[in-house]
């Protein structure tokens, strides 16, 4: 399986210990998770611009990645379905491909939500830092339960 996530956010070295470490733990489960940072200058434009300006760069900074038809494209959102554990390793088992789209400051377009299934990890706002150390962190304990591994318990 191949785990992509998706982030308008700068690449924060404080963080990326723990981010490597949990990425390292998936793969004893053939699991690759490639985290990509995306912040190109168009979306610093738009931000200082407006909200719609800003979702729609956020918009057109990923849509060259949503397009494969071939995989879960999940996309974090506060509206989004809640799932407990149990269910969200339910939700990626047998998948090839999962993607995880996490937007900027303004959120997503709704237009973009409708292009995959929208997935919340709380109710409350998380800053990128902390929801890509609980997203990688719910992706380790998923698949802890799909093979079986004691980490879960």
């Amino acid at each position: 399986m191949q785990i992509n996530i998706y982030s308008i956010a700068k690449k924060d070295a404080k963080y990326q210990a723990l981010l490597e470490e949990l990425c390292m733990q998936c793969k004893q489960f053939g699991v690759e998770i490639k985290i990509l940072n995306l912040l190109p200058q168009a979306v610093l434009k738009a931000q200082k611009i407006s909200s719609a300006k800003a979702q729609q760069s956020y918009t057109q900074t990923f849509l060259p990645y949503i397009a494969l038809p071939t995989a879960l494209n999940l996309i974090l959102h506060p509206t989004g379905h809640n799932y407990d554990s149990q269910s969200f390793a339910k939700l990626i088992e047998s998948q090839h491909i999962v993607q995880f789209f996490i937007g900027g400051a303004f959120g997503f377009e709704e237009s973009f939500v409708q292009l995959g299934k929208s997935v919340s990890l709380s109710a409350m706002t998380f800053s990128h830092k902390i929801a890509k150390l609980v997203l990688c962190e719910q992706i380790y304990r998923a698949l802890s339960i799909l093979h079986s591994h004691p980490y879960h318990k």
